[in-house]
């Protein structure tokens, strides 16, 4: 993923705490890596990371109690249910989850 200052991104990421650009989730050291590199890539501005995740209201709380502001809220879009954090970089990282599985846990 681009950033355009990588201190801003670790401080979002990583909570300021080090300097890694090569990050991973601290409840899943061997889960997926994320990357940040400097911008300037042609597909910069170009939304391109969604995660699903199992429950999205859940984990916007989760989320919001940590200080993320959303630029969308949970929405029923289609199949799914989005919303879209402000990474503080200019991504437009969407969480996803599939609506059948909003509706059953309603």
């Amino acid at each position: 993923m681009y950033v355009g200052a990588q201190n801003q991104a670790r401080d979002f990421y990583v909570d300021g705490s080090a300097r890694w650009l090569m990050l991973v989730s601290p409840e899943q050291p061997e889960g997926p890596e994320l990357l940040l590199e400097p911008m300037g890539h042609p597909a910069d501005r170009i939304p391109f990371t969604q995660f699903e995740v199992t429950d999205i209201h859940a984990e916007h709380a989760r989320l919001r109690e940590l200080g993320v502001r959303f630029l969308i809220e949970p929405t029923e879009a289609g199949p799914v249910t989005v919303a879209v954090p402000d990474d503080t970089c200019g991504h437009y990282i969407q969480l996803i989850q599939p609506v059948a599985a909003t509706t059953m846990e309603s």
